[in-house]
């Protein structure tokens, strides 16, 4: 698993879950709980640039029909070319969680991962996801707690990168006008039930990475140039000048990490909370 996938030093949100820690096992058990019959159609929110759909698709499960919402164009267009590659089908859309383009009960299965914590009004998403969902049909929700991630270093410079980059990133989301709820994950199952989704099962999926010894390099640079790409876009000077101060820490945490060389230890750890549930009859 990439370690750019969990790392707290680099955004307040656990991102790129599809692309770096989608791994078999969760392909199965998004099979298992959507329960795909042949001539049913799936909807993905948030397909991002189509790591389900290919994932599914090597299981062979026929008949079905996947289909694939994201907001981003560029992200549609990714997906499309990355189906194809693979000779399977798929169909991908553009399109606001918020407001599906699909009509009511279209779907037999909806389903999303690591989407609603990127948005603000989170209730009206989860009403989305029941709406274009046939009554009878299965609704799969999955998301992480950022509010309670985990992070260890055995350097005292550590503490304080981690606390600036936490303070860091959630001026730069209030300055955007962004006021996504952290703690997405575990409010699931309580979302669902209030829009007419009955909850079967919720299951916990750990993201964890350790680093043993001074990193690569390489992992240093891409952190820094993270950090430095979002202080570049920052139009606050308060968050700006926050910006300056973690760079400054992330630069005297990397040089204590350098020091330590085989005794450095650095963990991060977080947790996906997976809703399954079908749309009340």
């Amino acid at each position: 698993m990439s370690h750019a996938s969990i790392d707290a030093l680099t955004s307040l949100a656990l991102k790129h879950v599809r692309e770096h820690w989608w791994d078999d096992q969760f392909t199965e058990f998004l099979v298992e709980t959507l329960r795909p019959r042949p001539g049913n159609r799936i909807l993905d929110v948030g397909s991002g640039a189509g790591t389900a759909e290919v994932s599914i698709g090597r299981l062979h499960v026929s008949q079905v029909r996947m289909y694939g919402v994201d907001l981003k164009l560029a992200e549609v267009v990714a997906a499309a070319t990355e189906i194809a590659s693979y000779n399977q089908r798929a169909r991908f859309i553009a399109g606001d969680a918020c407001r599906l383009p699909f009509r009511d009960g279209s779907f037999d299965s909806t389903y999303c991962v690591a989407v609603l914590q990127y948005i603000a009004d989170v209730a009206l998403a989860v009403s989305e996801l029941a709406r274009v969902t046939r009554s009878g049909g299965r609704i799969v929700g999955v998301e992480p707690d950022n509010s309670a991630r985990y992070a260890f270093s055995s350097a005292p410079s550590g503490a304080n990168a981690f606390d600036l980059a936490r303070r860091f990133f959630a001026a730069l989301g209030r300055s955007r006008g962004e006021t996504t709820e952290l703690a997405v994950g575990p409010r699931l199952p309580g979302l669902f039930a209030s829009h007419g989704i009955e909850v079967d099962d919720v299951r916990l999926f750990p993201v964890s990475h350790a680093l043993v010894g001074n990193p690569a390099g390489e992992l240093w640079i891409e952190r820094r140039e993270k950090v430095q790409r979002a202080v570049d876009q920052a139009t606050d000077n308060g968050v700006r000048t926050l910006g300056g101060e973690y760079l400054a820490a992330l630069d005297v945490y990397r040089l204590d990490a350098e020091q330590a060389g085989r005794a450095f230890v650095e963990i991060q750890h977080t947790m996906l909370f997976a809703a399954v549930g079908q749309k009340a009859t």
